[in-house]
């Protein structure tokens, strides 16, 4: 199995010696939990992502509470693995984070998939200078009516506030700069780092941008174990989780939830 990362970011060595290396371009970040369902699909999008920067992307998977073969997974694909087991996203990002070398930081769920010229739009969009990082298109494994009217609804949304999610993508120290993800919410962490990294690049005269062509498909797990008009049939529901302070609600929905659950009734 080909690796995906560079394990030494500091040197190679040649005839014996060592060579210093020119920094890393990427570093992504993927917190898991028990993912080894999705793990490898994930990381194999990433592989094929990182072709034409060989020797330029490291993979940091940050293990949360697992029990399963997530870290044999990671481990077999060459990624860097590090554990937190805190029931907070928001913690778990930003432990992969700090770990991390790349000048490009990417953060992606476990159980969603980079279409193959992500980092090369990321790539393009940020070396233009004029953009500070952003979101991308989600699109999902499946489709049905709930989920049809549950993407609409956020889309909406996020044509109202005008940023994206998804995918992050943005240079490590402008990441730095904003303080990384707020650990301070149990969840709705990446739509708080959306807004604060737009803010923050309208103080640069950076715009916040969403990739063009690239995108990722996510999993519909969260459909496939509570239905899938949950969201529309929960607003007040998914409004607290979006406020990000009630741990209970986070624990249910994100850190408690069974990986392994399949598809309800009520699509």
């Amino acid at each position: 199995m080909n690796s995906i990362v560079r394990l030494s970011p500091g040197f190679a060595t040649a005839i014996g010696q060592p060579q210093p290396m020119p920094p890393l371009r990427f570093s992504i970040v993927i917190p898991a939990r028990d993912e080894e369902r999705f793990l490898g699909p994930c990381l194999e999008s990433i592989q094929v992502a990182a072709a034409p920067y060989p020797n330029q992307v490291e993979v940091i998977v940050v293990l949360n509470r697992c029990s399963d073969r997530t870290e044999e997974i990671a481990r077999a694909f060459g990624a860097r693995t590090i554990r937190e087991d805190a029931r907070n996203l928001a913690k778990i990002r930003n432990t992969g984070a700090r770990l991390a070398v790349g000048l490009v930081l990417v953060t992606i769920d476990a159980d969603s998939r980079m279409s193959p010229d992500t980092l090369v739009a990321i790539d393009r969009a940020l070396s233009s200078g004029t953009t500070v990082g952003g979101g991308t298109v989600i699109r999902p494994d499946r489709w049905s009516p709930g989920i049809m009217a549950t993407l609409w609804f956020f889309k909406l949304w996020v044509l109202i506030c005008r940023f994206s999610c998804g995918l992050f993508w943005c240079y490590r120290q402008d990441f730095e700069a904003i303080g990384g993800f707020d650990e301070n919410l149990a969840s709705g962490e990446d739509i708080d780092f959306a807004r604060r990294l737009k803010a923050y690049g309208k103080k640069v005269e950076r715009r916040f941008s969403t990739l063009r062509g690239a995108y990722i498909v996510t999993s519909c797990r969260k459909f496939d174990a509570f239905g899938d008009w949950f969201v529309i049939r929960n607003p007040l529901l998914i409004w607290r989780l979006l406020k990000g302070k009630n741990q209970s609600d986070a624990d249910v929905f994100y850190y408690d939830f069974e990986r392994s659950a399949r598809h309800k009734s009520g699509r």
